[in-house]
């Protein structure tokens, strides 16, 4: 496991919505330092991790959050998701959500081929985050991933459905999924009634972001593309709640 010492400024906070960022328990840091996970030199105060002695933000890595997870440190009754480094507090979902989500779900599955599958929820691998998107469509099957989770190369769609989260999920979120090289991004946008869709992108550059974006509003059929091969297209009416 590696363990690095980053200081985040003011600019990596965008992205953050306040209100939502996980603080730590005493506890759960005692622990955290006791266990190896983090070095000495990172303190807790007000619930975040802080650089000594500057006080200066730390980012988690991705293989210290799951180390903290391994450890029971940090549990699923946390409700939390690692975002370019922070332990950020997943947003309660209301029923229209819910319903689009699970609309857009058994839609995919029923054109998506033999040989991926489709996930709720889970953990995709990215650079310098574990989110959990809201779905996906992941090659081979579930038991191929007994030790980690599916990365850009194993996953041809990531979709979120956005109400209250839509500002974390067309700047965060998009910014840390574009920055991993996921090909292509759903982001439903229930507040517009349209489904946004991100291909293209840029991969670790300073400002990481998809170059292709196209909308597709209610009246309209959005296709369904893996690996470059448009496998069906669905009634973007039939998606939304």
């Amino acid at each position: 496991m590696s363990i690095s010492l980053r200081s985040a400024d003011q600019d990596a906070l965008e992205g953050v919505p306040d209100g939502h960022t996980y603080r730590l328990s005493d506890d759960q840091y005692r622990r955290t330092i006791e266990a190896g996970i983090i070095p000495d030199q990172v303190g807790l105060r007000d619930g975040f991790l802080r650089l000594k002695p500057d006080g200066g933000d730390y980012r988690l890595s991705v293989d210290q959050y799951r180390a903290m997870a391994d450890a029971d440190i940090l549990t699923a009754d946390d409700r939390i998701e690692l975002l370019e480094g922070w332990l950020v507090a997943k947003m309660t979902k209301h029923p229209p959500h819910t319903i689009a989500k699970g609309l857009t779900r058994d839609a995919l599955a029923d054109v998506t081929p033999e040989g991926w599958f489709v996930t709720t929820e889970d953990p995709v691998t990215a650079l310098d985050s574990d989110p959990e998107p809201d779905i996906s469509i992941v090659r081979g099957m579930i038991r191929d991933y007994p030790d980690r989770a599916p990365g850009p190369r194993d996953v041809a769609l990531i979709v979120e459905v956005a109400d209250a989260s839509l500002p974390r999920d067309r700047s965060m979120k998009k910014r840390l999924y574009a920055r991993s090289g996921f090909g292509i991004y759903w982001l439903i946008n229930l507040a517009r009634n349209r489904i946004e869709v991100y291909t293209d992108p840029t991969g670790p550059v300073e400002e990481p972001d998809y170059l292709g974006r196209q909308d597709f509003g209610p009246d309209e059929m959005i296709p369904v593309v893996i690996e470059g091969r448009e496998v069906g297209r669905l009634a973007v009416r039939d998606l939304l709640p």
